[in-house]
Parts: C-alpha cells; structure tokens; sequence
C-alpha cells in the first residue's frame, strides 16, 4: 500500500449532440473519480491479492472508529465500485490474468496522464 490518494479516470462516452459539443467547447475527454484516504488504500487492497476478510482487518486496523463497522462500510464501498463497473467480484484469487497496475488503462483510450497530476515515475 502506498498511502497515496488513488484518482481513477475513465473515458467518457458521449453522442450526437453532447459529442460536438464536447468537442467545439473543447471538452475533458475523460473522467476523473479522486478517492478519499479510506477508498484510495480500499482500491491498493482489492487487487486481488487478498480476501474480504484480510481488506477488512487491514482497514479496521487502520481507520479504527472511522470505518466501523468496517464489514458494513468496506461491503458497501466495494459494492459502490462493482456498481460503476470499475470492479468485479472474484471467489478464486486472481493469477495474473488482468494488469493491475497503476496508470494500466484496460480500454486503450485514455492518453497518457497530465504532468498537472505530478505523478511518480515510477509508477509507470
């Protein structure tokens, strides 16, 4: 875990009208979804390394009071993220079969991040 606040990004998917638009008045081509300090070490936890029960007592050891009760909070969230398909659900441990790491962009859309983030290199 890097302690560090995760910012997910996503291209956006517009048509017709909302797409010229987009594109006369110069339009973000991506969304960005910054994380609270609790969600950004969620996200580090689920990349399928460890279990339910393992993110849970990470997380409560963690945050103590501010994530009780951390079963509740750490389902919801994950639920959060599943809804918005930016997760899945697994009931074997992931062996590699999907890149995990930072600035991987499974759709091939996005451009390279903006140097405003001020992101690690070596997080390539």
């Amino acid at each position: 875990m890097t302690g560090k606040q995760i910012v997910i990004r996503h291209p956006k998917t517009l048509s017709g009208l909302e797409a010229i638009l987009a594109s006369i008045l110069r339009g973000p081509k991506e969304l960005r979804r910054p994380l609270d300090d609790m969600n950004s070490m969620l996200w580090e936890l689920m990349d399928g390394s460890n279990d339910f029960s393992t993110i849970c007592s990470l997380m409560d050891s963690t945050f103590h009071e501010r994530i009780a009760p951390v079963e509740e909070r750490v389902r919801a969230s994950i639920a959060k993220f599943y809804s918005l398909g930016l997760a899945v659900i697994r009931q074997s441990p992931l062996s590699n079969e999907w890149n995990v790491s930072a600035r991987f962009d499974p759709t091939g859309v996005l451009e390279p991040p903006s140097e405003k983030l001020e992101l690690d290199p070596e997080e390539e």
